[in-house]
């Protein structure tokens, strides 16, 4: 499986940032993950097949927002009110199966390369 993301930029603080995924497969639950300079890959969201149910980390809820499109095997990270602890590298990650239970990275079973987004104060 091979995951492409992209949107990753330098912004400020306040401002928005919009993530793509495109997964070559389809039948995967596909999710968001990031990792900061230092610190360990936290997972960010997470939307499943079919019926979209998504869970998102406490630091992010209200300001981001994932999105799929089952057709196009493709995920979305809309970021907005960004702050600068949510700079470091964006990873999309997908796992096997519809269904994701939890944002735990260990959980996904395929990577993408990452994309990095920086915001500055």
């Amino acid at each position: 499986v091979e995951l492409v993301e992209s949107g990753g930029d330098s912004v400020q603080a306040g401002g928005s940032l919009r993530l793509s995924c495109v997964a070559s497969g389809s039948t995967y639950c596909l999710g968001w993950f990031r990792q900061a300079p230092g610190k360990e890959r936290e997972g960010v969201a997470t939307i499943s097949r079919g019926a979209g149910q998504t869970i998102y980390a406490d630091s992010v809820k209200g300001r981001f927002t994932i999105s799929q499109d089952d057709d196009k095997n493709t995920a979305w990270l809309q970021m907005n009110d960004l702050k600068p602890e949510d700079t470091g590298t964006y990873y999309c990650a997908a796992r096997r199966g519809p269904f994701c239970p939890n944002l735990e990275p260990s959980g996904m079973d395929y990577w993408g390369k990452g994309t990095q987004v920086t915001i500055s104060s």
